[in-house]
């Protein structure tokens, strides 16, 4: 506006004083705190001519009416303007100074009116059209005042304050004129003045709030930041990790709630291994946004940090698998079940396994949040449909309980599967396609028809030896007649699926025996090959050794084959008719049901030795007897210690028993083809026997003691027809003294 500074003073003094915002607008240039500078004192009507004179001497130019009316109507429109500027700016000019001019020849007297603001006295003249009374004498200026708008220092200031610095006007009457159209420039011109000095407020004030706002939080954590929904925002970080530890701390020994597919659990995170990494945590948390509108939305919201979790992976792993103990299950494959005579089908569900390894991870990684933490699992898919098992229930397992299955044998006699024992015959696997294939246990069928028929059968017998003249001699065996059940049954699968007929015939056939007739005359078996006899036991070891040796006596070894004691004799208990005699029990005497045998298995041991027989497993007593050879004895106990040798010749052998109130023999009976010697070695190493003393009763069998020894016994096998050495083997035993038991 500088540039209007020449028109706008000449106007004022020739023309019109109702326009005093121009002129004070006029004054912002240096020029205009020059002169009011240079106003000290009141001047004369001689001074005012001057300055009017030098006035007209700085615009020469003549002034056209025209171009007066167009800067009337510009100078009007800047003139409202600046009212409205000038009215906020008041308070920002509280000294205004008016300089008084010397009216004109017709003007009425004026008077001075000290400190009166310029603007309102130049608004009321304005509006009410009427002259000035007076005219103000200006005020000295204040020195501070003046150089605060020097000349150098005018400009920075203006642009930053925009300060409104009012020249010294003169004050004229007012001569009233015709208001002229605002220029459409002037109106664009006020639309954005007030938009813009509110936008430029606002950011000032945002800038300076910024600016407090990013000072007053340095150091601190960022506003709005959790960490497992604990606040620590706008902390410093030593107090955050406080915080932290005091609310976040005490979970880790708190249940966590845990979902696998199905299966609701608990874990305690401290038990499972799982704890917090506090430093890592916080250097999760960023440092303070410089964004603003970070920060202000930071006021409204929340920035979740994740917790970082320490992990002892063995106790992890462990905790994960006693979980899967719990939530794992097995699928429940489709099948086709028989109850009470009924068929029924079972729906298929598919099983799950829990992912260890992703279940541990995802429980370390989300045990902090404060919900149900939700663990991996994997579905364990079925083999078999339901429509697998509707269609194994309705084609095979329906038809196969419409009926008994009836087997007919001789003499009107019948076996019967009944419906309710088809399930045992009857069972389905899956097909892999996810149908049921029917599987058919023809053995089960056969175990349960078998006893039913079997009075129908003729069945075989081995032949077997005689000892009648002294000599054995063969009894012809039997040529039995039975049913052959496999084929019998071979029919099965047709008779469980029809619904007419449900009945078969049992088909017969001749069973040779296990030793037939031609089989046992070739045998060799014509002499005695070895034999041996022991006696010196009581009645009771008497009853138990012959009923032993009548279980064996005719028992006939093939070659190659083995002969077991305890195999052959069956258990030897009190419902066999066995009773109570004397054992060996942990080292010292006692008694039990079938005592007394380790003497027939001590004869047998022998008969076998000298008949060369091949030892397969024999055991001594733990210390010695006396009425049995010295490291050629063997003790048995039914179903623990055994006797066992085999037939190694090509011909067979046969067991003979012989037993008295007083002894047992034992005789082998086969074709001699070996001899055998047995030399027996000095005892050494001697050892006495301890004491024991029991209460008196049926537990305790005294006894007066007896050394222990170290003994060996060496066999040499010779051949029989050439008398060469076949072999020679050497047995070394070391027995325990016998204690001196006492009974009190």
């Amino acid at each position: 506006m500088s540039d209007e500074e020449g028109p706008s003073v000449e106007k004022t003094n020739s023309e019109d004083s109702s326009l005093p915002e121009q002129e004070l607008e006029s004054v912002e240039e240096p020029q205009a705190v020059e002169e009011t500078e240079s106003v000290e004192e009141p001047q004369t009507p001689e001074d005012t001519d001057a300055v009017v004179e030098a006035e007209s001497v700085e615009s020469p130019q003549p002034v056209d009416a025209d171009v007066v009316d167009s800067a009337e109507a510009a100078d009007a429109a800047v003139a409202d303007e600046d009212e409205d500027e000038l009215t906020d700016d008041e308070s920002a000019n509280e000294v205004t100074t008016v300089i008084p001019v010397v009216p004109a020849d017709d003007a009425p007297p004026t008077e001075v009116v000290d400190e009166a603001p310029a603007t309102e006295a130049i608004d009321e003249q304005t509006e009410q059209f009427e002259p000035p009374a007076v005219v103000v004498p200006p005020k000295p200026p204040r020195p501070e005042f003046v150089q605060q708008y020097d000349t150098q220092k005018f400009e920075p200031i203006q642009q930053q304050y925009e300060p409104v610095v009012r020249e010294p006007a003169v004050v004229a009457p007012p001569v009233p004129q015709q208001q002229q159209p605002e220029a459409p420039a002037s109106t664009s011109s006020r639309k954005w003045v007030k938009p813009a000095i509110a936008v430029g407020a606002i950011f000032a004030v945002a800038a300076i709030a910024y600016g407090v706002d990013i000072f007053t939080s340095s150091g601190k954590t960022p506003r709005g930041t959790q960490v497992a929904g604990v606040d620590i925002g706008d902390l410093t970080p030593a107090d955050a990790e406080a915080t932290l530890r005091a609310q976040l701390g005490p979970r880790l020994v708190e249940p966590v709630a845990v979902h696998a597919g199905g299966v609701d659990s608990e874990i305690v995170p401290a038990s499972a291994g799982v704890d917090v990494d506090w430093s890592a945590t916080l250097s999760g948390v960023n440092a303070q946004p410089i964004n603003p509108i970070t920060r202000i939305t930071s006021f409204f919201g929340s920035r979740e940090v994740p917790v970082v979790s320490t992990v002892d992976q063995q106790a992890l792993d462990t905790s994960m698998a006693q979980l899967a103990a719990n939530s794992d299950r097995a699928p429940v494959e489709g099948a086709v079940v028989f109850e009470n005579g009924k068929a029924t089908g079972v729906s298929p569900a598919a099983g799950q396994a829990l992912e260890t390894q992703k279940a541990g991870s995802t429980f370390a990684a989300e045990w902090s949040d404060g919900g149900v933490v939700d663990l991996p699992v994997d579905e364990v898919p079925v083999t078999v449909t339901q429509a697998g098992v509707d269609r194994a229930l309705q084609e095979v397992a329906i038809p196969a309980v419409s009926g008994d299955v009836v087997v007919n044998g001789r003499d009107g006699k019948v076996a019967t599967l009944g419906v309710d024992q088809i399930g045992e015959v009857l069972t389905f696997t899956p097909d892999g396609s996810g149908g049921l294939t029917p599987q058919y246990n023809t053995d089960a069928a056969i175990k349960i028809l078998t006893p039913q028929l079997v009075s129908t059968e003729v069945q075989p017998k081995d032949a077997s030896f005689t000892f009648a003249g002294g000599k054995p001699s063969v009894v012809p065996g039997v040529v039995g007649d039975l049913i052959n059940w496999p084929d019998t049954v071979k029919e099965l699968p047709v008779l469980l699926g029809s619904t007419a007929s449900r009945a078969t015939p049992a088909v017969y056939g001749p069973v040779p025996p296990a030793l037939t007739t031609e089989a046992a005359e070739a045998l060799g078996i014509n002499e005695v090959i070895g034999e041996f006899t022991t006696g010196g036991f009581e009645y009771a070891s008497g009853v138990n050794i012959g009923l032993a040796a009548s279980e064996i006596d005719g028992a006939v070894i093939k070659p190659g084959d083995t002969f077991s004691l305890n195999e052959y004799t069956g258990p030897r208990g009190a419902a066999q008719g066995y009773v109570e005699s004397g054992i060996i029990n942990n080292g010292r005497p006692d008694k039990a049901v079938g005592g007394g045998i380790s003497q027939l298995a001590t004869t047998l041991y022998n008969a076998t030795y000298f008949a060369g027989m091949d030892d397969v497993a024999h055991t001594e007593h733990s210390y010695y007897i006396s009425r049995y050879p010295e490291a050629r004895e063997a003790t048995i106990f039914d179903g623990a210690i055994d006797l066992q040798f085999r037939n190694p010749a090509k011909t067979g052998v046969m067991i003979e028993t012989i037993a008295t109130s007083s002894n047992i023999t034992v005789r082998i009976w086969g074709t001699k083809t070996v001899d055998v010697t047995s030399t027996t070695g000095p005892r050494t190493s001697p050892t006495s026997p301890n004491t024991v003393t029991l209460p008196e009763g049926p537990g305790c069998v005294a006894s007066s003691g007896a050394p222990g020894f170290t003994v060996s016994d060496t066999r040499v096998i010779t051949d029989h027809a050439s008398g060469a050495e076949i072999s020679s083997n050497t047995r070394t035993v070391k027995y325990d003294p016998v204690p001196i038991v006492k009974c009190e």
